[in-house]
């Protein structure tokens, strides 16, 4: 039997079954000012675009308003429209970056629609790649991110500077 390690994942399962942090992501890691640290690719007026730490794929990124919502129905005109035109902008780099076949963009709103994180709306966009599906999630629930956080914002991180 062959083995494939991930230790890296074991942070996120831990995350995943012990009490949540009491500080949302989406309000502390902006206020930080420590972009890269956080893996945060932009600041616009009302959003940001923050990599996420746990990917369902390579280039996995979260686009949120810096406003504390829980719902789209809470965020004005001006938010919604700046998230539709960063996630428009963040599909055209990521296609750059990576050149992906497809990508999987989506809100969840609430923890019943499978939100990690339900009391701040925010949007994915995941980069897809014919046959980025294999055995492994099916099997072992096992996924294979082949970069690292560090690379991935590395090769980012110029592309957002320009928009």
């Amino acid at each position: 039997m062959k083995n494939l390690w991930a230790p890296w994942r074991m942070k996120y399962i831990k995350k995943a079954v012990s009490k949540k942090p009491e500080k949302c992501i989406f309000c502390s890691k902006p206020k930080e000012n420590r972009d890269s640290k956080n893996y945060i690719l932009y600041r616009g007026r009302k959003c940001f675009v923050i990599m996420n730490l746990f990917p369902y794929n390579n280039g996995h990124l979260m686009i949120a308003p810096y406003k504390h919502a829980a719902s789209l129905a809470s965020l004005d005109d001006e938010t919604l429209l700046e998230i539709m035109v960063l996630l428009k902008k963040a599909e055209l780099i990521l296609k750059k970056t990576f050149n992906p076949d497809g990508f999987n963009i989506g809100v969840n709103i609430g923890r019943t629609a499978g939100a990690g994180i339900d009391k701040h709306v925010h949007f994915h966009i995941v980069p897809r790649w014919n046959g980025d599906t294999n055995f492994l999630p099916v099997i072992d629930g096992t996924k294979v991110i082949v970069q690292s956080m560090q690379e991935a914002y590395r090769m980012l991180s110029g592309h957002f500077k320009n928009i």
